[in-house]
């Protein structure tokens, strides 16, 4: 019976990012103990059918650090109480600076916490005021040391690439300065301008400006570069990790292992079946174990979905875990998409590997519609 992970959806903030189009809503103080309430019957409801063992749980929004510490903790003792955790299991929160303290720290260790994510994005203060986040840098390196002080190892840094008016030069000196701080992980994504939120509304106004692709491009192989230079591995399209540091629960959910998703919204994969929770505060409250069921996947679909959460790995896909798992050799299943992406060179298949070429890395949204 494997292992599987548990996802926790904390969906208060102090504000909403301008880029953000998570369900998420404002602070809401009236309205959080009740929430981590409906969290717990939740989790003791799903409890009565699953007997795996837990070896992650992750703790996501929103931002999880807002609200009340002691919420956390209550949420971690009725996991604890109501399944199998495994001693060594990675217990991620993210955190924003300027939302914890020092009491606040010190609680999430002592409630097994052992890492944090911190959502740094730019250490340009000018453009995480553009993009709406509510600390300065000076407030992250408050959090980041604070942390370190009180004993978190394992930290992560997110940083963000094409942001509007950033330069080349503020992503290098960005990575370079956090690479100084030397967090066990760091996360560079690139900023996705999503449908309806205010970024979307500033820079269809023209009031600012993106990066254009290849100024984009660039920023993500100088900061790539930076990192691999620095001894972490690149070992997800966005994600960089000194050796022993990869994000487990991440790592789970590319390699198609279960995960339980609670909270608004939240999904869950388990048994070969996607579910969700509504992303509607008042229908949650009032029924939180009522889901919204997909059917079973298909192994076809399976198969599809295991490619393409392969090829999201820089180790790409191993012929020989696929035909472990489904007693086929993906070459001849997917023969027809793997010689067309080969031939426009955006992967390479050698004796045991599939996975992206450089060409790949920026191309990669084309080669997962592949496998759609």
């Amino acid at each position: 019976m494997e292992n599987i992970g548990i996802y926790i959806h904390i969906p208060f903030c102090a504000k909403k990012c301008y880029y953000c189009d998570f369900v998420s809503f404002p602070v809401m103080e009236e309205k959080q103990k009740d929430y981590v309430q409906k969290i717990k019957e939740e989790l003791i409801e799903k409890s009565k059918e699953i007997k795996n063992y837990i070896d992650t749980i992750y703790i996501g929004g929103g931002t999880p650090s807002i609200i009340n510490c002691q919420y956390i903790v209550d949420i971690l003792n009725c996991i604890k109480e109501n399944y199998k955790v495994k001693k060594n299991a990675e217990i991620t929160i993210e955190i924003n600076p300027g939302t914890v303290t020092e009491e606040k720290l010190r609680t999430f260790k002592e409630a097994g916490i052992n890492r944090l994510s911190i959502g740094l994005q730019s250490t340009k203060d000018e453009l995480l005021e553009e993009i709406g986040r509510i600390h300065k840098y000076e407030d992250f390196l408050y959090t980041y040391n604070l942390a370190k002080e009180i004993g978190f190892k394992n930290i992560n840094v997110d940083l963000m690439i094409g942001l509007p008016e950033q330069s080349l030069d503020d992503v290098k000196e960005s990575v370079e300065k956090i690479v100084k701080l030397k967090p066990k992980h760091i996360s560079v994504y690139s900023l996705i301008l999503e449908e309806n939120t205010k970024l979307e509304v500033l820079v269809k106004l023209g009031k600012l400006i993106m990066p254009d692709e290849d100024l984009e491009r660039q920023m993500y192989w100088s900061a790539k570069k930076i990192l691999e230079n620095n001894g972490y591995e690149h070992y997800e399209i966005s994600n960089f990790a000194k050796k022993g540091y990869k994000s487990k629960h991440n790592w789970n959910c590319w390699k198609q292992h279960s995960y339980l998703g609670f909270g608004l919204s939240a999904s869950s994969y388990y048994n070969n079946i996607r579910y969700s929770s509504t992303s509607n505060l008042e229908e949650y409250m009032s029924d939180p174990n009522k889901k919204n069921i997909e059917e079973k996947e298909s192994l076809e679909d399976t198969k599809k979905e295991y490619m393409m959460l392969g090829l999201r790995t820089i180790e790409g896909v191993k012929i020989s875990e696929f035909k472990q798992k489904f007693i086929e050799n993906p070459i001849y299943v997917f023969s027809k998409e793997l010689e067309k992406l080969e031939k426009e060179g955006l992967i390479e298949i050698d004796l045991d590997n599939i996975k992206l070429t450089p060409k790949g890395l920026d191309l990669a949204n084309i080669v997962w519609e592949e496998f759609v």
